[in-house]
Formats: structure tokens, C-alpha cells, sequence
């Protein structure tokens, strides 16, 4: 007989804390992509090209010779280093500090455990990456979404009305994850200043900065020592499956994020990291040309059948939905053409999008692009 706990559970359930959350939607696509037969699998946010041959041979080199340990918990020196040198010459501060990460979600994670409690408000930008409302929720914050439709534009104004007593962090990410847009230069200076002003901290995810299509990325660090950046090479050089990232910020957050790792991710995997000293020396130019071809030929190939905003960076467009929900024309698609892609829900409240990931295949983009067209007349 299994004897239940003092709050009447069995012993073996997993706790409420876990059992709050569900799969991610992005995760329930790829299963389902899985089961489909040749689908247009248009939902995963990978680069579609190789990452360097240089990073992958400085990883094999690493392995062969037996690098293959615990490396220093922020990171083997040669890397951390060269970031941290790096992110004080951009942002002209010279007391920045950086800690190399398992990968730039462990980033995110170690960044909310080190800047929030149970109760504290963190501000988000909806549509927002699938991420953030978990890890705030997960941790005791409360999320509290401003909504960026049909512009996808932020509107200061709008966040400084929603900054409470209770408010501990703004999540920023420009360019962002699903939308494309980017932030302009006085959007992300007048945000750093706003917090720095209200004694919040802006965390900026810039993971996608490399992809910028239509302007110049323009970072909140240049405007607030107090800016804590999110980064890594997942998205710049195509290492999705090496885990490398960093965050940079004022040493008590960077302190802090660094003891945490040391009791959960423990360091980015060795091999990586010397892939990624590597990868820095690689130009990028080529791949990323490419990608900004595939975005102007999605859009030429739907213009006039859906409506969207011309996404600035990133590789992903966000139309809206024909018959005004995204979850439901995800759900057409995938059984009438086998084409997936991820209903806006995903993202945030609002169900009135889809998300679609263009760094595929030519063929599989020409194949979405003619299903997109037929399921723009039927429905």
C-alpha cells in the first residue's frame, strides 16, 4: 500500500510544481512532424546551414585529446576571456562580467533564479519566446504581458504604466522569437534608461542579433551598466546541439549566476567551448545572406494571401491566420497538407497567428510556400 505524504499525495507523484506545466506546442509539432510522412516541417528554429568546419574540427581536437572533462564553471579562460573583453569593448564598460553557460537557455534560467523570488513580477513582451512565461511561472514570478500586436512595435508608455512595486525584471528579445521585429535605437535606449530609472533589471536576450535583415542591432547594454545579456552560438554559428552560451552584466548578478550554475548545469560541455573559440574566427556572412534570401522569397511567395509585418530579423515570419485562429489553422494544415508550423497560442494569449521557420531546405520551402497559397484560397 503506498502511504501518501503530510499534503495527502502519493509518495511517488511528481510534485505540483511539475505537474503545472505542459509540453511546449513547438515540442508537440516536431512529434508530429515525426508521424507524418515527408511533411513541410516549417516549425523548427535552427539554422538550416553547417555550423564551421573550424569549430567542428577544434571539437574533435578537443575530444581526441581528451578534453573531455569539467571545465571551469564560467567557462575555460581562453573563451570567457575573449566574450568578456568583447562585451566591454562594445558596450564601453570595463567592468562587465561574463560566465560561459550551458547553452543560452541555461543562461535565461540561471539569469531568473539569480534576479527573481515567489511573488516578483517580470514584465514580457507578447508574442514571446515559449520559454519565458514557464521559467518566470516556475520559480513562483508572475508574468505580466504587455501585448505587442498587430506592430509587434514596444511601446515604453505602455511600460512604464505596468511597472509595479513588485517588478524585478523586464525580458527583452529584439530580434525577437516568433515575430522578426526588431527593437530601433531609441525603443532599446529609452528601455534601458526606464529600468535603470524604476531599479529593474533588463535582461536582453540576443540571440538572433547576427540576423538583422533591414537595420543595425542596437543593443540596451550600450545605455545602462545595469543591462544583463543573454547570448550564445546556437543561432549565430548553427551549434544548437553544443550548448554554448554566455551572459554578461554587473559582477553581483554574474556572481550570482555563477554559483548557480555550479549547483545545477555545473559548465557548458568542454568540447563546445573550444568549438566556439574556434567559431569566432569563422566569417558568418555567407549563411546569413542566405537566410535573408529565403525570408524575401516567403514573403514575395504569400504576399497578397496572408497578412503580416515584414519581420527585420530572426528567421521566422508571423502571419496572421486565415479564419482568425492559429492553433485551429495548424491543425488544417497538418491534416490537409502536411505542412507544420506553430500556432501563435504557443507564444502567448492571443490565438491569432502562426509561426513559420524559413531556414529549411529550398524544397521544403517551395513546398510550404504552394501549401500556404492553397490553404489561403480554401479557407
Amino acid at each position: 500500500m503506498t502511504v501518501p505524504d503530510i499534503a495527502g499525495r502519493p509518495r511517488w507523484s511528481v510534485s505540483k510544481r511539475a505537474a503545472a506545466f505542459d509540453s511546449s506546442g513547438i515540442r508537440k509539432a516536431f512529434d508530429l512532424a515525426a508521424k507524418l510522412d515527408d511533411p513541410i516541417n516549417l516549425s523548427i528554429g535552427q539554422p538550416d546551414f553547417e555550423m564551421p568546419p573550424a569549430a567542428r574540427e577544434a571539437a574533435k581536437a578537443a575530444a581526441d585529446a581528451g578534453r573531455n572533462g569539467y571545465t571551469p564553471t564560467q567557462g575555460i579562460p581562453a573563451l570567457r576571456e575573449r566574450l568578456e573583453a568583447e562585451a566591454r569593448r562594445e558596450t564601453g564598460q570595463p567592468d562587465r562580467q561574463l560566465c560561459v553557460t550551458s547553452g543560452s537557455s541555461g543562461a535565461l534560467v540561471l539569469a531568473l533564479m539569480a534576479l527573481i523570488d515567489p511573488g516578483d513580477e517580470v514584465i514580457v513582451f507578447e508574442p514571446a519566446f515559449v520559454m519565458y512565461r514557464p521559467l518566470v511561472e516556475f520559480l513562483g514570478g508572475r508574468v505580466v504581458p504587455i501585448d505587442t500586436s498587430p506592430s509587434f512595435a514596444i511601446d515604453v508608455d505602455a511600460v512604464a504604466a505596468a511597472i509595479t512595486p513588485a517588478t524585478r525584471v523586464i525580458l527583452l528579445n529584439t530580434p525577437a522569437n516568433p515575430t522578426g521585429f526588431v527593437a530601433d535605437a531609441d525603443t532599446v535606449r529609452d528601455l534601458a534608461r526606464l529600468a535603470e530609472a524604476r531599479g529593474v533589471t533588463l535582461v536582453s536576450d540576443e540571440l538572433y542579433r547576427s540576423y538583422c535583415y533591414d537595420a543595425a542591432f542596437h543593443s540596451p547594454a550600450l545605455h545602462s551598466e545595469q543591462v544583463v545579456v543573454i547570448d550564445g552560438f546556437s543561432k549565430s554559428h548553427a551549434m544548437t546541439g553544443w550548448r554554448v552560451g554566455w551572459i554578461h552584466g554587473p559582477k553581483a548578478i554574474i556572481d550570482a549566476v555563477t554559483m548557480m550554475q555550479q549547483y545545477t548545469f555545473v559548465c557548458a560541455p568542454q568540447p563546445g567551448q573550444w568549438a566556439a573559440i574556434a567559431a569566432l574566427d569563422c566569417p558568418m556572412d555567407l549563411p546569413l545572406a542566405e537566410c535573408r534570401r529565403k525570408r524575401d522569397a516567403l514573403m514575395a511567395g504569400l504576399r497578397g494571401h496572408y497578412e503580416f509585418v515584414q519581420p527585420g530579423g530572426a528567421f521566422y515570419l508571423y502571419p496572421m491566420a486565415p479564419g482568425g485562429s492559429g492553433k485551429a489553422f495548424a491543425e488544417r494544415a497538418a491534416s490537409e497538407e502536411k505542412l507544420i508550423v506553430v500556432p501563435g497560442s504557443v507564444f502567448g494569449r492571443a490565438d491569432t497567428h502562426f509561426r513559420i521557420a524559413y531556414t529549411v531546405s529550398e524544397r521544403t520551402l517551395d513546398r510550404g510556400i504552394a501549401a500556404l497559397r492553397r490553404l489561403a484560397a480554401t479557407g
